[in-house]
């Protein structure tokens, strides 16, 4: 398996940075790399991604020198197995159960000894067969990048012993579950925050794991800076791209339907009474010209003089 850009990077004291892709064509992917960023978030909990545009997202993202970060629906080891044959090299696990649920997301990631996830040397993660079966299990061990989401009161409860599992590369923060579990419905309630620091603290106290807390949530609103000193190695920077277009899209209509009706007022108050008397006079001199051609009719009066009697 090719290096993980997201682990080099935490590797290197950085802070990585993906974006959710949102919508069900694999080109978002490539266009997420073109942007600069070093993941793309696959999130098949809360969408209708279904395996096949999984595998091409995985694909586009390795071609395009990025990270896959598949988010399952469920600790289900049959299903990530099938997720990481397919080559994917992050899995984020959401509503992990304490520490037990931890433990059992490591078994199905990791290959022995670290965990018990079955294998097949003919996978597009192997290479269809071309890498040496203990090069893939050794680098597959070490590149991918396994998250585990403490979004409830167990994990709030047993979140050092999370840090401390060996296979957990990050602790993922949720600020919509994680407010809604601990009763916060205000984004700026000051305990809502200091509910995230206290948390970082104690992952960090462990010195294993490390942290991933998106940027600018609307449930709870933390920049680049407040990340960098709680400790966060990895984020998902919101809004995710549907409704980044949204309202680029809305502004798109506003300015649509206010440009004409401000050409309307301009021309009322003027440039529309001006073009309507030139077009009176071209009317007029047509008129005459063909009074001019009847014959037995005599020619209309030159402008300024009087008819003759």
């Amino acid at each position: 398996m090719r290096e993980n850009r997201v682990k080099r990077v935490i590797r290197e004291g950085g802070l990585a940075i993906a974006s959710h892709i949102g919508f069900s064509d694999p080109a978002v992917v490539e266009i997420i790399a073109l942007a600069g960023f070093d993941a793309a978030f696959i999130d098949m909990e809360h969408s209708s991604f279904d395996l096949q545009l999984v595998a091409e997202m995985i694909r586009v993202a390795d071609l395009a020198g990025i990270t896959s970060v598949v988010r399952v629906p469920d600790n289900d080891a049959k299903l990530i197995l099938r997720i990481l044959e397919m080559g994917a090299q992050g899995i984020q696990i959401p509503h992990v159960a304490g520490v037990e649920g931890a433990k059992r997301a490591v078994q199905a990631v990791r290959y022995p000894p670290v965990g018990d996830r079955g294998g097949a040397g003919s996978t597009r993660a192997a290479g269809y067969g071309s890498v040496p079966w203990k090069d893939h299990m050794r680098t597959s061990n070490d590149e991918i990048l396994l998250v585990v989401m403490t979004e409830d009161q167990q994990g709030f409860d047993e979140i050092e012993a999370i840090a401390g599992v060996e296979g957990v590369d990050l602790i993922a923060l949720g600020p919509t579950d994680i407010s809604s579990a601990l009763g916060f419905t205000d984004p700026g309630d000051p305990r809502l925050r200091q509910a995230f620091e206290d948390m970082a603290a104690r992952v960090k106290k462990v010195g294993k794991a490390k942290l991933y807390i998106p940027v600018y949530h609307s449930a709870l609103y933390l920049t680049p800076q407040d990340l960098i000193q709680m400790g966060v190695s990895y984020t998902s920077v919101a809004p995710a791209p549907p409704i980044i277009v949204l309202k680029s899209l809305q502004e798109s209509a506003k300015r649509g339907r206010r440009h004409p009706r401000r050409l309307g007022r301009k021309r009322a108050a003027g440039t529309l009474p001006a073009f309507a008397g030139m077009t009176d006079r071209i009317s007029s001199r047509l008129r005459n010209d063909r009074l001019r051609r009847q014959p037995g009719r005599p020619p209309p009066p030159a402008p300024g003089r009087p008819a003759r009697g």
